[in-house]
């Protein structure tokens, strides 16, 4: 933080405002853990002291509620400690898609878009909904939210993969055990600051109509952008902004943000080939299951961490799996 606060004294320090606007971003979340372990430390100080002269049941109460609190707290920032990572600290953007179960997949993959909106909302992120393809008949063929707050990235990034759902499915007659795949794929928000821009050259961009809710300019305009990385394949779609330069401007965002994490997975998995670790990405390989019937339970293959309380972990309640996954 005093680093930070140095380099922010220099008179050329807003030269280049895009780093500059990361770097100040940075300080302040630093700013804010340290605000938080100053007020955890006198508040264990204050309890540590009314502890020694506290004499009635109700007192003694009172404060065992409060160390409850604090220790809740001090988990809350051993979990801050360990994101670390160089985009740990950024915004994340979150795509979900429907695998393999039909109209069953589609429903899961909204009901996981949905788990992960109501954990945004909870820790007072912001979200943007940037691209949506509706199922024909219930729940989402893919969606791409951008949820923006300190450490987004960081939380979410143990997130991706492929994630299991059984049940008793809804969409047949006979009411059927079914199993339904969804995929989970997390990308931090990379500035063009923090890396290469993407050659113009490489791009093949298509404008198309919107599909999304409507609203000014939406629907009736040619303003929806797909743009796709010729030597990659990677396909990028971006249709919730007001006009046709914001989604471009967005879906380059994203684009750059999926070229980073292909290098990054391509020099991983030569290291872990070289270690003869490595296995092929595939549905088989999920990361977490889901189970409604005949027991209820969701456990990470990964970690081991599980929880019965299946609909809590439906309606947000991560907590637990990302710092399971964190400390692992």
């Amino acid at each position: 933080m005093k680093e930070l606060e140095d380099e922010a004294q220099q008179p050329d320090f807003w030269k280049d405002q895009k780093v500059a606007s990361l770097k100040m971003r940075e300080l302040e979340n630093l700013k804010e853990v340290v605000e938080k372990l100053e007020n955890l430390e006198k508040k264990i100080g204050y309890l540590e002291e009314i502890s020694e002269i506290a004499e009635s049941p109700k007192e003694k109460k009172e404060i065992k509620e409060q160390v409850d609190s604090a220790e809740k707290e001090s988990d809350r920032l051993e979990v801050d400690t360990l994101l670390g990572g160089k985009y740990d600290q950024s915004d994340a953007i979150l795509s979900i898609h429907a695998g393999a179960g039909g109209v069953d997949a589609q429903d899961w993959a909204e009901m996981l878009l949905r788990m992960y909106m109501r954990w945004a909302e909870e820790k007072k992120f912001k979200l943007k909904i940037l691209d949506e393809s509706r199922g024909g008949e219930a729940g989402i063929k893919s969606a791409t939210i951008e949820i923006s707050g300190p450490y987004a990235y960081g939380y979410l990034k143990g997130e991706a993969g492929t994630h299991r759902l059984v049940r008793l499915s809804p969409f047949n007659s006979d009411n059927l055990r079914q199993t339904s795949f969804a995929l989970a794929e997390v990308l931090p928000v990379i500035k063009d600051s923090e890396g290469e821009n993407v050659n113009e050259k490489d791009l093949k961009i298509d404008t198309f109509r919107s599909s999304g809710a409507g609203g000014q300019s939406v629907n009736t305009t040619d303003s929806a952008v797909r743009i796709t990385h010729i030597p990659t394949g990677i396909v990028v779609t971006c249709q919730n902004e007001r006009s046709q330069l914001q989604n471009r401007e967005k879906a380059l965002e994203i684009l750059n943000s999926k070229l980073r994490q292909k290098q990054e997975e391509e020099r991983q998995k030569e290291k872990k080939e070289l270690r003869g670790e490595y296995r092929s990405a595939e549905w088989g390989n999920q990361i977490r299951s889901y189970v409604l019937h005949p027991y209820k339970l969701v456990k990470d293959h990964r970690t081991e961490y599980e929880e019965s309380d299946a609909e809590k972990v439906l309606g947000g309640k991560l907590d637990g799996f990302i710092r399971a996954y964190l400390e692992k």
